[in-house]
């Protein structure tokens, strides 16, 4: 009984006074709300409910205002009632109607026009969002030489439409969906019907239905609500600015979420291959973009292992390396008080914590304190001999191999991994770093994203996808999609070959 009676109070009153009372109750103590009252005839009146900065005023004024106050909004009939509001000649193409106070309230916090009419229990909303938002620019963490210059913005429209520019089919499906109670984000997965698999799509939006949270404010909110091991330091889902990555990414069968508010698209599910490529891998020739993943793994292992590997060798095996090098590093660190994981560990923190500052400084300070506290806290710790030029060396090296990781999810990972694989060298020398590798290598191997093995193609071990994991073959020999993608379509490219294609058939 109850609740019909409530269901009863939420209806829309024809009583204009009455509607005007409670908007106004509703929205008290918020300046930012615009009331506008109108006469549509001698004895009709209306009211116009917006907020401001959220809506395009122009077109309040050009498409909706002119027509009302021009009598076009109402039609007399015999017995003296009005046609229903839907009759007027109110130019937006984006309209629908409510009569219960939480669709028009809901409809007034999401950028629409609530235009109440005297005598009539029906709302109308015209969708005008738009307010000051950042135009499409150039990504700023995925920069390229080679490639598509636009990144994505703050609007989900925006995004959703820089990747129907991309992909031109009716196959790109993009569900809707509002998450948390308070902000009600607009979020909107996106997938490629035929290449996605139908159990990817329902596991996904299962997880984000079940998501119950006051407000979304930016993508990695809800990364760690449906990410499969929120425990695991490695990230399992990856992210991006960049439409063209996205793009690609869901003609291989995987799924995008759009987040309204932030720039930074999730894709899933992900590989730790996929974490160590970047878009310009496929935007240069075969031979160039393999030299420079060699050059990427090699780096990312040196980023990992560098200062722990200088730790075990100073410290258990000196015999390992040569004579000369032996007595030059000896020399060195004669007058180091400290062990060589103190030093490392006072070098990576001042390294971790110089390039931290640089992030959050403005850009025109950030890059010459972070470049010149390097150069100065290292010169002056050496002179004061707190540590040894032979370390400045090993940490200047682990930071630059750091930044060749295209990803930071997992840069930052290799970043907070290297710490206890330094403790494990100096307490058990290389055999520690042994223990340590071999426990991240079993932690990759058991890890999964969305039920697909974190390190598929390699374990398990599936020869078609090892032609774009450590190098890259040319683009028309991949002729199928990943696996850990799409099933239900693997086949990529069909059987046309590039000129001259006899003469390469070795690869």
């Amino acid at each position: 009984m109850k609740t019909k009676e409530r269901k009863q109070e939420d209806k829309i009153n024809r009583d204009l006074a009455e509607n005007i009372k409670q908007v106004k109750k509703v929205f008290q103590d918020c300046s930012d709300v615009i009331y506008r009252e109108i006469q549509l005839s001698e004895h009709i009146q209306g009211l116009l409910v917006y907020i401001e900065g959220i809506i395009k005023v122009e077109d309040v004024q050009q498409h909706i205002l002119r027509p009302l106050i021009e009598g076009l909004a109402q039609h007399p009939q015999a017995d003296g009632e009005i046609y229903p509001l839907s009759f007027t000649r109110v130019s937006l193409s984006q309209a629908q109607s409510a009569t219960d106070w939480p669709a028009v309230i809901n409809g007034v916090l999401t950028a629409n026009v609530a235009i109440f009419v005297e005598g009539m229990d029906e709302v109308l909303l015209f969708s005008v969002k738009g307010g000051s938002r950042r135009s499409v620019t150039e990504p700023q963490t995925e920069a390229v030489i080679r490639g598509p210059r636009e990144g994505f913005t703050e609007s989900l429209r925006i995004n959703t439409a820089l990747i129907r520019f991309k992909i031109k089919t009716e196959k790109l499906k993009l569900l809707d969906m509002v998450i948390g109670k308070v902000t009600k984000t607009d979020v909107a997965l996106a997938y490629i019907e035929g290449l996605a698999e139908e159990n990817l799509i329902a596991d996904v939006k299962e997880r984000l239905e079940n998501i119950d949270i006051d407000g979304i404010l930016e993508s990695g909110y809800i990364e760690e609500w449906i990410e499969d091991n929120p425990s695991s330091p490695f990230p399992q889902m990856q992210y991006s600015e960049r439409p063209d990555s996205v793009a690609a990414q869901l003609l291989e069968g995987r799924v995008a979420i759009f987040v309204d508010g932030t720039p930074f698209v999730l894709i899933a599910p992900v590989t730790l291959w996929q974490l160590l490529q970047a878009s310009e891998d496929y935007y240069e020739r075969f031979f160039i973009s393999n030299m420079i993943r060699w050059i990427r793994f090699f780096f990312l292992f040196l980023a990992l292992f560098l200062p722990s590997l200088y730790i075990a060798v100073t410290t258990f095996h000196q015999d390992m390396l040569p004579s000369t090098l032996i007595l030059s590093i000896a020399a060195s660190r004669e007058a180091i008080p400290f062990p060589a994981l103190v030093e490392a560990f006072i070098m990576e923190i001042s390294f971790e914590a110089l390039r931290e500052a640089g992030i959050r400084l403005p850009k025109t300070v950030g890059q010459a304190v972070s470049i010149l506290g390097a150069l100065v806290i290292g010169q002056a710790a050496v002179q004061a001999g707190i540590v040894s030029a032979p370390m400045v060396i090993v940490v200047s090296l682990t930071g630059i191999a750091s930044f060749t990781v295209p990803r930071f999810g997992l840069a930052v990972t290799v970043r907070m991994l290297r710490f206890p694989i330094m403790l494990l060298a100096s307490a058990f020398g290389l055999f520690g770093i042994v223990i340590g590798a071999v426990w991240i290598v079993v932690h990759l191997t058991q890890l999964k994203s969305f039920g697909v093995p974190y390190m598929n193609g390699i374990a398990p071990y599936v020869p078609e996808d090892t032609k774009d994991i450590f190098s890259r073959v040319p683009m028309w020999k991949m002729k199928k999609r990943p696996s850990d993608a799409s099933r239900a379509n693997m086949q990529r490219i069909g059987k046309s070959r590039p000129l001259g294609s006899d003469s390469n058939e070795g690869w």
